[in-house]
C-alpha cells in the first residue's frame, strides 16, 4: 500500500514548514492475503502537544494500538471475507505475516472467533472506498458505504466484507483507559 503522507511543523523562528512529504514510512500489502494492506500514517505520543517536538514514532514499528492519551492514523485496506475461506490460503504463512506486521493489533483478535477483537480505543472509521459491514458481538451488523463514518468506543467487534473487492477505511485511534464495569 502506498499512501502519501503530508508533514508540517514550524522551523526555528515558530513559522510553519513542510517537514515531510512523501510515502507512509510504515505499510504493507500482504503477501499471503490477496487485497490485504495497510499504512500506519502517524502516531502521537501520550499528551502530545505542539508545536512538535520532532521525530517520527510511526519509524520506531511499535505497537500499532496507541496507549491511552496517545493516537494512531491507520489507513487499511481488508479484502473480500472469500479470499479468507479460500482453499488456496496459506493460513500459517498468513498468519505469520500478520504477527510480524500488526504487533498490538494481532494480539486483540480472538482464535476462537475469527475477526471479532476488541480495542482499549475510541476509534474514529471513515470508510473512503467501498462497504463493509462492522459486526458487533451480539451479531448485530451494519452496512457502511464509503463516505460513512462510525464511532467504535472499545467495543467488541469484527470487520465483513461480503462484496468481491477491497474495501478502505481510515481508523483515528485514540489510545483510552478501560473503566470496569
Amino acid at each position: 500500500m502506498k499512501i502519501r503522507r503530508v508533514v508540517t511543523g514550524h522551523d526555528a523562528q515558530g513559522r510553519s514548514v513542510f517537514v515531510d512529504d512523501g510515502d507512509a514510512p510504515r505499510a504493507h500489502s500482504f503477501a499471503h492475503i490477496p487485497g490485504h494492506a495497510f499504512a500506519q500514517v502517524w502516531q502521537t505520543a501520550p499528551a502530545a502537544g505542539v508545536p512538535h517536538a520532532g521525530g517520527d514514532l510511526t519509524a520506531a514499528r511499535g505497537s500499532l494500538l496507541p496507549a491511552p492519551g496517545a493516537s494512531s492514523l491507520l489507513v487499511v485496506d481488508f479484502q473480500p471475507d472469500a479470499v479468507m475461506a479460500s482453499p488456496d490460503m496459506d493460513f500459517a504463512a498468513a498468519g505469520a505475516e500478520m504477527g510480524a506486521m500488526l504487533p498490538g493489533l494481532i494480539d486483540v483478535f480472538e482464535q476462537d472467533s475469527p475477526g471479532m477483537h476488541t480495542t482499549d480505543t475510541i476509534d474514529y472509521g471513515f470508510v473512503l472506498d467501498g462497504e463493509i459491514w462492522l459486526e458487533l458481538d451480539n451479531g448485530a451488523q451494519r452496512l457502511l458505504k464509503a463516505g460513512d463514518i462510525v464511532v467504535q468506543n472499545g467495543t467488541r467487534h469484527a470487520w465483513r466484507n461480503k462484496t468481491d473487492k477491497p474495501v478502505r477505511v481510515a481508523f483515528v485511534m485514540m489510545g483510552a483507559a478501560r473503566r470496569g464495569g
